[in-house]
């Protein structure tokens, strides 16, 4: 009898990656990167609105592409143009955020847990409100209400009141808030070290623990 391919026999983990027209876009390449050579994880959904694809624009200087060269572009950490196969690129499927048929969007498809990162207010306003307008927002709903580990992460400042209510809401209704806050007292020399530090801190509410991390010791 053939295997179900909702229900892999296989151990490794299935992570769902969603980028969002907010700032910060380089943190979500950089969680993409340490998944991608995480032995442990076995697939990636790689999921980008189209307001994250303006982003990368501005914030990297990258033009826009075929979304199909999205996933080898952020692992090169460059624009078109960057190897046609890095290291990890197998394990990565690349959806469209308006593909709200694909399996994601249904409750009977397994997978370990979904990082919206960055998450713009857009979005987290609609995931807060059950709007699940698009395979994003469907996608979070899903792991609300199948209670899977959701971890958003915000980056706004400062926040008005709408958007802390939807900050709440999103909160009571089971997701992890994990706005973009790096830390300071690892005492980073550079702004790889930092976002790198942070992708590892936010992967562990994966359980994805990374072994580089570092953990405060105390004095």
């Amino acid at each position: 009898m053939s295997a179900n391919p909702l229900h892999p026999s296989s151990p490794g983990r299935r992570i769902v990656l969603a980028l969002t027209g907010a700032s910060g876009i380089e943190l979500g390449a950089v969680a993409l990167r340490l998944l991608a050579a995480d032995t442990r994880v076995e697939r990636i959904f790689l999921l980008a609105s189209d307001h994250a694809l303006r982003v990368m624009h501005d914030e990297l200087g990258w033009k826009p592409g075929a979304r199909s060269e999205l996933a080898a572009q952020l692992l090169a950490g460059a624009p078109a143009g960057s190897p046609a196969f890095p290291p990890g690129l197998e394990k990565i499927e690349t959806l469209s955020s308006r593909d709200i048929g694909h399996a994601l969007a249904s409750g009977s498809f397994p997978h370990d847990g979904m990082l919206v990162l960055p998450c713009s207010m857009g979005t987290l306003g609609a995931i807060a409100h059950g709007l699940s307008d698009n395979l994003i927002e469907r996608a979070a709903d899903v792991c609300l209400k199948e209670r899977r580990t959701l971890v958003l992460a915000p980056r706004e400042t400062p926040l008005n009141l709408i958007h802390l209510r939807n900050l709440l809401a999103a909160a009571e209704a089971g997701a992890t808030i994990f706005p973009l806050m790096p830390a300071f007292y690892d005492r980073a020399l550079a702004p790889d070290a930092m976002m790198r530090q942070f992708a590892a801190r936010i992967l562990a509410h994966l359980n994805l623990p990374q072994d580089d991390a570092f953990v405060w010791r105390g004095r």
